[in-house]
């Protein structure tokens, strides 16, 4: 086996980890809502998604590919917020948050300055045309702008909240990314996001019975 072998396998277990804490941290969230009889968001689920989406940057440099990095982006600073209030983000140490904080940009950056040419936007995947693909693509875009209207809810409640406008996105998103995986054959979004929509319906039920014991 090559150097060059061995390093790309380093590099994809490096991408299949971050999707493993990202399916983690669904069945924490699940559990903790399960017990709680409600929907919850707890701490460790933010820590998760914090912790997956380093490990997701850390992959789209080694790829030098600037649309994961950009994709990641968006989610990460609003799982630190989100860390924000619930109080938990000052646990970390100053080195810790202040080298959190720079790794999106040093991706950036980096990637921008590394890659050659146009490479990460004008490859074989955006150039093809055809309603599969853009299925992939607008349930990568909904799993990404869900968390900006968990944030929206959470600021004006000052509390970190997951409201069931947040389920129905993730809903959404994963069953686009379901037909696309089918279509491309990919196993690992196949079974992330076809495993994800359990838990998300099981949420969107916890919530509605949340309405409906208010409404009583």
């Amino acid at each position: 086996m090559t150097a060059e072998l061995l390093k790309a396998y380093g590099i994809f277990g490096l991408g299949f980890a971050a999707q493993a804490l990202f399916g983690l941290r669904v069945l924490v969230q699940w559990r903790t809502s399960e017990r709680a009889k409600e929907v919850a968001s707890p701490a460790t689920f933010w820590n998760l998604s914090l912790a997956a989406s380093a490990l997701f940057l850390l992959y789209g440099l080694l790829r030098l590919d600037i649309v994961i990095i950009l994709g990641q982006t968006i989610g990460y600073f609003i799982y630190i917020r989100n860390l924000q209030l619930k109080n938990y983000w000052n646990r970390y140490s100053a080195f810790w948050r202040l080298t959190i904080l720079a790794l999106p940009i040093f991706s950036i950056a980096w990637t921008l300055m590394m890659a050659p040419g146009d490479a990460g936007f004008h490859n074989a995947f955006l150039q093809e045309y055809n309603v599969f693909l853009w299925a992939g693509l607008v349930g990568q875009l909904l799993l990404n702008a869900r968390f900006v209207v968990q944030l929206y809810f959470s600021e004006r409640q000052k509390t970190s909240v997951l409201p069931a406008a947040f389920w129905w996105i993730s809903l959404a998103g994963a069953l686009l990314v379901v037909v696309y995986a089918v279509y491309r054959f990919d196993p690992v979004l196949l079974l992330a996001q076809g495993i994800s929509i359990v838990p998300y319906t099981r949420n969107l039920i916890l919530s509605k019975r949340m309405i409906t014991d208010v409404r009583e």
